[in-house]
Protein backbone atom coordinates (compact mmCIF):
# COMPACT_ATOMS: atom_id res chain seq x y z
CA UNK A 1 0.00 0.00 0.00
CA UNK A 2 0.78 3.68 -0.58
CA UNK A 3 0.48 7.05 1.03
CA UNK A 4 0.22 9.89 -0.95
CA UNK A 5 -0.34 13.48 0.41
CA UNK A 6 -1.51 16.02 -1.85
CA UNK A 7 -2.30 19.53 -1.73
CA UNK A 8 -5.40 20.87 -3.84
CA UNK A 9 -6.64 23.69 -5.11
CA UNK A 10 -10.08 24.78 -3.54
CA UNK A 11 -11.16 24.58 -7.06
CA UNK A 12 -11.04 20.87 -7.62
CA UNK A 13 -11.15 19.82 -4.31
CA UNK A 14 -14.94 18.05 -3.97
CA UNK A 15 -14.25 16.67 -7.18
CA UNK A 16 -11.30 14.60 -6.21
CA UNK A 17 -13.20 13.93 -3.04
CA UNK A 18 -15.92 12.88 -5.55
CA UNK A 19 -13.67 10.35 -7.49
CA UNK A 20 -12.01 9.07 -3.97
CA UNK A 21 -15.09 8.14 -2.73
CA UNK A 22 -16.04 5.49 -5.59
CA UNK A 23 -13.45 3.71 -4.29
CA UNK A 24 -13.95 1.45 -1.24
CA UNK A 25 -12.17 1.66 2.05
CA UNK A 26 -9.93 -1.05 1.16
CA UNK A 27 -8.74 0.35 -2.30
CA UNK A 28 -8.63 4.10 -0.67
CA UNK A 29 -8.64 5.61 2.72
CA UNK A 30 -8.69 9.57 3.59
CA UNK A 31 -7.12 10.35 5.98
CA UNK A 32 -7.59 13.21 7.67
CA UNK A 33 -4.60 15.70 8.84
CA UNK A 34 -6.09 17.33 11.45
CA UNK A 35 -5.36 18.15 15.07
CA UNK A 36 -5.21 14.51 16.42
CA UNK A 37 -3.74 13.39 13.13
CA UNK A 38 -0.36 15.52 14.04
CA UNK A 39 -0.42 14.74 18.31
CA UNK A 40 -0.53 10.92 17.02
CA UNK A 41 2.22 11.36 14.83
CA UNK A 42 4.64 13.52 17.27
CA UNK A 43 3.70 11.15 20.36
CA UNK A 44 4.44 7.81 18.18
CA UNK A 45 7.81 9.67 16.82
CA UNK A 46 8.73 10.35 20.42
CA UNK A 47 8.67 7.12 21.28
CA UNK A 48 10.40 6.08 18.57
CA UNK A 49 12.78 8.02 19.69
CA UNK A 50 12.99 6.64 23.14
CA UNK A 51 13.41 2.73 21.73
CA UNK A 52 16.05 4.08 19.45
CA UNK A 53 18.20 5.81 21.70
CA UNK A 54 17.94 3.27 24.27
CA UNK A 55 15.91 4.98 26.53
CA UNK A 56 12.70 2.75 26.06
CA UNK A 57 11.27 0.16 28.87
CA UNK A 58 9.92 -2.76 28.07
CA UNK A 59 7.40 -5.30 29.53
CA UNK A 60 7.31 -9.18 29.18
CA UNK A 61 3.23 -9.96 27.96
CA UNK A 62 2.29 -11.33 31.71
CA UNK A 63 2.76 -7.77 32.94
CA UNK A 64 1.18 -6.27 29.93
CA UNK A 65 -1.83 -8.14 30.77
CA UNK A 66 -1.52 -7.29 33.97
CA UNK A 67 -1.83 -3.48 32.78
CA UNK A 68 -4.68 -3.74 30.32
CA UNK A 69 -6.63 -5.68 33.50
CA UNK A 70 -6.07 -2.93 35.65
CA UNK A 71 -7.20 -0.22 32.83
CA UNK A 72 -10.25 -2.55 31.92
CA UNK A 73 -11.38 -2.89 35.14
CA UNK A 74 -10.62 1.11 36.21
CA UNK A 75 -13.17 1.83 33.14
CA UNK A 76 -16.00 -0.83 32.78
CA UNK A 77 -18.71 1.25 34.10
CA UNK A 78 -17.75 4.23 31.77
CA UNK A 79 -19.61 2.62 28.88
Amino acid sequence: MHTIRLKINDKVYDKILWLLSKFSKHEVEIINEDAEYFENQKYLEQELGEILSGNARFVEMDEAEERLEKVIKQNENRI
